[in-house]
């Protein structure tokens, strides 16, 4: 049986901190990544995760709909709608390149499977800079987005609600989830169907468009909104290994 393949954009960034001596300072750079957990959870499952840093995907996520059918799975975690719209080529050299955004939504249509994953440049994000609402993605996705700034901090922990044990992504999961410490706020849409809630919002929701199928996860898939306790926890990789096979149409 051959893998499902799995394009997972973003979940990465690069820090530069400025170290104050007294007189003298200095400066440093690290780069780091927040797959370490799903890249576990899906390891073994007969799955194959490709990940694409944020600093890569500007350049080299795809621009034709033949990229992206070499997927049955495209996951958009931390990144930004503006690194999809600005490829190099239309940045730096004011050339015309296509909407990855509008190419996303037809691979959809087609019968591609995309979820979007919480974070601070996911959906809205902070102060509303990761921009999809009224993006073609949001028009396939099963939420509303908001036009600004749609974090919600929930540090003394939110209790996940299951709303639909039935569903396939969910067969076999405990119906008693471990807190989460953060999500963004979403808009169920009346063609979704709801699976799980936080605080009264959409935390889980899945919807079908045309031959394709579409997820929001409005939390993190690790820390910190996704805390270790929540990523350790077994029904974390039963769920994301069972969602990546809803969203290839696999259950």
């Amino acid at each position: 049986m051959t893998n499902l393949r799995v394009l997972l954009a973003g979940e990465s960034w690069i820090t530069n901190s400025t170290h104050f001596k007294g007189w003298d300072f200095f400066s440093s750079t690290a780069y780091d990544t927040g797959i370490a957990y799903l890249q576990q959870a899906l390891s073994g499952a007969g799955i194959e995760l490709e990940h694409l840093p944020n600093h890569l995907a500007d350049a080299q996520f795809p621009n034709t709909l033949a990229g992206l059918e070499a997927y049955d799975v495209i996951l958009l975690s931390d990144i930004g709608a503006n690194t999809l719209l600005l490829h190099p080529d239309t940045w730096l050299r004011g050339q015309p390149t296509p909407n990855r955004l509008r190419l996303l939504q037809e691979w959809v249509e087609q019968g591609g499977g995309l979820g979007m994953c919480g974070g601070y440049y996911s959906f809205a994000g902070i102060y509303g800079a990761a921009k999809y609402h009224r993006t073609p993605v949001e028009a396939v996705l099963p939420v509303e987005i908001l036009p600004y700034d749609d974090r919600l901090e929930t540090p003394e922990g939110a209790q996940p609600q299951v709303e639909d044990a039935a569903h396939p992504m969910l067969a076999d999961i405990p119906a008693h989830w471990p807190h989460l410490l953060g999500f963004n706020t979403l808009t169920l849409k009346d063609a979704a169907h709801l699976l799980a809630t936080i605080n009264g919002y959409p935390l889980l929701a899945v919807r079908d468009v045309a031959r394709g199928r579409t997820l929001a996860w409005a939390s993190d898939i690790g820390p910190h909104w996704c805390p270790e306790p929540f990523a350790t926890w077994p029904g974390y990789a039963r769920l994301w290994v069972q969602a990546v096979e809803w969203l290839a149409g696999c259950r």
